[in-house]
């Protein structure tokens, strides 16, 4: 190929036409919203300790008890407790785990901003730990170095769609006597030695997000075997602190009077989605694998990497970039896939280089939770605790979205060629 057919210096570009974007609504969501809508009753959640009552009660709606229900047996748990949103979702955890102010939560920089944000709504204090390049989840190793005397949980989120390394996180905690909350908003049904993600640690979060495998518009659903922890993300969901006394509920540590309630609809929405999820989850993976095969032997890419006894249901399809052997920056061939009509991104997430972490400002302007009587631990935020996050999103990962479009096995052609057809410019391009 010549210099002239690169689409970055004015050639065709590979894709030409626009993916469409995935949708894995259908008629059958439809129908289902229809039928609640006809019912008038949207939302039969009541504030107060009430149960029996002809619209619903506390624990809500005909369609927000039968998706629960349907949650514990598809992903084989004693309870799930759903949510208006996965953010919703890790505060309620985070809360029921007994989180308190000038608490540190462990969690990765690596991750949605909400997975750390979420532990600063109980004034707790995030920290950062840094993550493996192989799965390119929370490292157990930097783990253990950054627990303190006032660590209490881990926040593990399951990044790109792969488990993290869940065995040896949940003995540290074991030895740490901390709680380890599962944040699988990427990673639905992806499997970790024979147990589904979220169902490892003592809380899971799935994500019912518009952009995900399946999707209620917005919504999630917390995971737990633990009685006690499931009743009390069902207080904080649902004005826990109007409750608490009819109930008979002794222990008061954050109760707090949230609106965390799923809707009828989205309820609704989900349990059709329910339906399709294997299939859904496992068109990502035949698409996934058909890109690994199509990259498979171009240099200086490396591709993702499933451990033994996992499975990866490819949320993103995450690559690297070796500029050394390449003999070219990430950027530069960043650039030229975009110009190609590449569907890619070449950042995903440094949390801790956040304007709030950096100055160290969330609650007024005068650093609290930070610089108050309540915290009495040294975090730091400075660029470098997490070399290997830093350097990945600076100088080595792309990442192409495999739930931003429909992917037909023609468009993963395409990708492929415009991949080949930038590896056989590469030495024009340095």
């Amino acid at each position: 190929m010549k210099n002239s057919e690169l689409a970055i210096f004015g050639g065709t570009k590979s894709i030409s036409k626009p993916f469409k974007r995935y949708s894995p609504i259908g008629k059958e969501e439809v129908e289902a919203a229809i039928k609640v809508l006809k019912t008038g009753n949207l939302s039969p959640f009541l504030g107060e300790w009430e149960i029996d009552t002809e619209f619903g009660g506390f624990y809500g709606g005909e369609k927000v008890q039968e998706f629960e229900r349907l949650t514990e047996s598809e992903f084989n748990v004693k309870h799930a407790v759903t949510v208006n949103s996965a953010t919703s979702g890790l505060i309620v955890a985070i809360g029921a785990a007994g989180i308190s102010p000038g608490d540190e939560v462990i969690v990765s920089p690596w991750t949605m901003c909400a997975s750390a944000t979420a532990i600063l709504c109980w004034n707790a204090i995030p920290v950062f730990a840094d993550i493996e390049d192989e799965t390119f989840n929370l490292d157990p190793v930097s783990i253990r170095k950054n627990i303190t005397n006032y660590t209490k949980a881990i926040v593990v989120p399951d990044i790109f769609g792969h488990p993290a390394l869940l065995d040896e996180i949940l003995e540290i905690a074991s030895e740490y006597n901390l709680v380890v909350i599962e944040d699988c908003s990427q990673s639905p049904k992806a499997r970790y030695k024979g147990k589904f993600a979220g169902t490892v640690g003592h809380i899971g979060v799935l994500s019912l997000n518009y952009h995900k495998h399946i999707h209620t518009g917005e919504g999630g659903i917390c995971l737990t075997d633990d009685s006690s922890l499931a009743e009390r993300m069902q207080l904080i969901r649902n004005h826990g602190e109007a409750v608490v006394e009819k109930k008979g509920v002794q222990d008061l540590t954050n109760m707090i009077g949230f609106n965390f309630r799923l809707g009828e609809i989205e309820a609704s929405i989900g349990i059709e989605q329910f339906k399709k999820m294997d299939s859904l989850i496992s068109d990502r993976i035949d698409k996934a694998d058909k890109l690994r095969e199509g990259l498979a032997n171009l240099k200086g890419l490396r591709l993702p990497i499933v451990k033994d006894e996992c499975t990866h249901v490819y949320y993103v399809f995450p690559i690297l970039v070796d500029e050394d052997e390449l003999g070219c920056s990430r950027d530069v061939v960043f650039n030229a896939l975009v110009s190609e009509g590449v569907p890619i991104g070449n950042s995903y997430s440094t949390l801790h280089l956040l304007p709030m972490y950096q100055n160290k400002i969330a609650y007024g302007s005068k650093g609290f939770p930070w610089v108050s009587e309540i915290y009495k631990g040294k975090v730091k935020y400075d660029k470098g605790i997490c070399p290997v996050a830093e350097e990945l999103n600076d100088k080595r990962y792309m990442g192409i979205g495999m739930c931003s479009y429909e992917y037909s096995n023609k468009e993963i052609d395409s990708i492929i060629f415009a991949f080949k057809k930038v590896w056989d410019n590469i030495e024009i391009l340095k």
